[in-house]
């Protein structure tokens, strides 16, 4: 039998929400239960892994993913930034207020509008890391909106958790960065590549390299990546949300990730004490082709039971 991929092959279209224009792909049964895909800080949509998403779509759901706000071919939010990044860092560190063009409650709103522009009532959510706030978000704040929340290596963004190393912040900062034609910009992602993935299913870089060169040419707004990395930090801790949440939850994290520690996932599982924590030995900041199966069995298992 053909996959589902096959017989409803990925769509695309534009979606206009909160004065924005957002690129949004559809595919596998337009008549299954829809899952929405959110993707991380700085990364397009194409980040998620083919046999993911067509893992859920073999499995009968409609798997929507969309470009967030100021990355691909998603619209770019004309507003500049103030202040060192490094500042930031440290006002976020304590507590303090930070302005910010837009917080990541403004990008749960985002993805509520996508919905509505697909006439969706209420979709099961995938996250991972920056996505995974927005999921909280949404499954907190947006409850009739959230059927299930699958959190994948994410945090409640609080300021007391167990920060990255500093060389890792220097790098999400852009602090240094020089050079932005496509050798600059793929080499220094890769570098940054290399300190985030796992320890025991590395990518093979030459694979990670083509994926950085396809990036590039479809879209490359540096920009925008740190006006989203000062929505992180405007937004704050979303424990008191993420308290609230109510849907079926699974969460799941790689033993190794250096960016967001595994500690995250363990405070997740205490605010959200129904949800259920799958640990990935050896699995970084990464969603490396051995384990999509697994990340694939945990979340449809959950789904199905809703």
């Amino acid at each position: 039998m053909n996959s589902a991929v096959e017989r409803h092959p990925p769509k695309t279209q534009t979606i206009q929400v909160n004065g924005l224009s957002f690129f949004v792909e559809t595919r596998g049964n337009p008549e299954g239960e829809p899952v929405l895909f959110i993707m991380g800080l700085g990364a397009q949509m194409t980040l998620w892994p083919e046999a993911l998403l067509n893992a859920y779509a073999d499995a009968g759901y409609r798997v929507i993913r969309f470009d967030n706000r100021d990355i691909g071919l998603s619209s770019q939010v004309k507003a500049r930034l103030s202040g060192h990044p490094l500042a930031a860092m440290a006002r976020y560190r304590l507590g303090l207020p930070l302005a910010a063009p837009y917080t990541l409650h403004d990008m749960a709103r985002d993805a509520c509008g996508i919905l509505d522009g697909l006439d969706i009532t209420r979709a099961h959510i995938v996250g991972v890391s920056m996505g995974g706030m927005i999921s909280q978000i949404l499954a907190g704040d947006h409850p009739s909106r959230v059927r299930s929340a699958t959190l994948i290596m994410t945090s409640t963004n609080s300021p007391r958790l167990q920060l990255p190393k500093l060389q890792l912040i220097v790098k999400l900062a852009g602090v240094g960065a020089k050079g932005h034609d496509e050798e600059a910009v793929v080499n220094r992602s890769l570098a940054f590549w290399k300190t985030i993935q796992g320890t025991v299913h590395p990518t093979p870089l030459q694979e990670v390299q083509e994926r950085l060169r396809s990036d590039f040419r479809r879209s490359y707004h540096p920009a925008g990546i740190l006006r989203q990395t000062r929505a992180i930090l405007a937004t704050g801790s979303l424990s008191s949300i993420t308290r609230r949440i109510r849907a079926p939850t699974t969460i799941i994290h790689g033993t190794a990730d250096p960016l967001v520690r595994p500690g995250a996932a363990k405070q997740l599982q205490y605010l959200v004490p129904h949800a259920r924590l799958q640990l990935i030995s050896g699995m970084g900041h990464d969603l490396p082709e051995p384990v999509l199966h697994e990340i694939a069995k945990s979340g449809l298992a959950m789904m199905a039971s809703v």
